[in-house]
């Protein structure tokens, strides 16, 4: 058996994305919309990097934290979106055997870190309005770091045990892929091997992921409500509940997909991708905008970057 499965496994060279089951009348289309999307969060992720690097009102570890968010979200979503639209275009779909192996890694290092790094941001947020005289102790710039560190340190490790996993299984002879990207259980599929023993290990690790990074939110939240509802004036709740907000939009967006693709059951696949494609693509599209609407510091430093160029020109 072991034979048999080191050869299925060596003689896998390439798979095939197989991505979303349309008419090809429809690949422009779904090229162009792609396209769109892939543009918007160039634009909003670059733009809202160079924002809190250049402005030094934003240089706080809000911003600090947001500054990583923004770059997580560009370097997960260019994992995805090149290859995803350039096999619109072609009749193969295929990706090579080390191809799939490194975009699994990658997205899965970035979306794994972009949750530890949303949980450090709902620290931060609990930080900021219960404790806000402690505010600039706490929060210290080496505390920041360790935190930003920690969630790509967190991100790394589970992507290496993930990886592993996932691609160290006997492959069958099907190399099809029935997703537009390299994903843990549509390649889960194409194994020959008994998956019991790996789905349990993959849910374990999902599960230790999870729960702490949802709790520390959860938690922080029940902490900043009930201190504000504390606040005597309409004005001071209303400001106080600005600067979660945007936050709070960020991680409903997240988790919403993540939960939703991994409830949905396998017999649904484009369901499935339709989650993925929410986290993987229209999440980071979106958060520069929920927190460049939302944030006055954010909006006013976007008008005198503007101002500059203006003046330049």
């Amino acid at each position: 058996m072991s034979d048999r499965g080191a050869s299925n496994h060596s003689g896998v060279t390439d798979f095939i994305l197989v991505g979303f089951r349309v008419g090809p009348e429809l690949h422009l289309l779904l090229f162009l919309l792609f396209l769109l999307v892939y543009a918007m969060i160039l634009l909003g992720n670059v733009g809202m990097m160079t924002i809190i690097l250049t402005d030094p009102r934003l240089n706080t570890p809000m911003y600090f934290f947001l500054g990583n968010l923004s770059f997580i979200d560009l370097f997960y979503s260019s994992v995805i979106a090149p290859k995803a639209m350039s096999n619109f275009w072609t009749e193969s779909k295929s990706i090579s055997f080390a191809g799939c192996v490194a975009q699994f890694f990658l997205f899965a290092l970035f979306i794994v870190a972009e949750g530890f790094l949303l949980a450090a941001m709902a620290y931060d947020r609990f930080i900021a309005i219960c404790n806000p005289l402690l505010y600039s102790v706490h929060m210290s710039t080496r505390l920041c770091a360790q935190l930003v560190a920690g969630s790509y340190f967190c991100g790394c490790i589970s992507s290496v045990l993930q990886t592993s996993m996932t691609f160290t299984l006997s492959f069958c002879a099907s190399r099809a892929v029935d997703h537009f990207y390299c994903d843990t259980r549509p390649i889960q599929r194409l194994s020959c091997t008994d998956l019991f023993v790996h789905k349990i290990v993959s849910f374990s690790l999902s599960s230790i992921i999870i729960l702490p990074t949802v709790i520390v939110i959860v938690v922080s939240y029940m902490y900043i409500v009930s201190t504000v509802l504390k606040i005597r004036s309409t004005e001071g709740r209303r400001k106080a509940f600005s600067t979660c907000s945007s936050h709070l939009g960020v991680v409903s967006v997240l988790y919403g997909a993540v939960f939703f693709m991994y409830l949905t059951p396998d017999r649904f696949p484009e369901l499935s991708k339709l989650a993925s494609l929410c986290y993987s693509l229209v999440t980071p599209m979106l958060n520069p905008l929920i927190y460049s609407l939302r944030n006055k510091d954010v909006k006013d430093a976007l008008s005198k970057l503007l101002d500059k160029k203006k003046s330049i020109l």
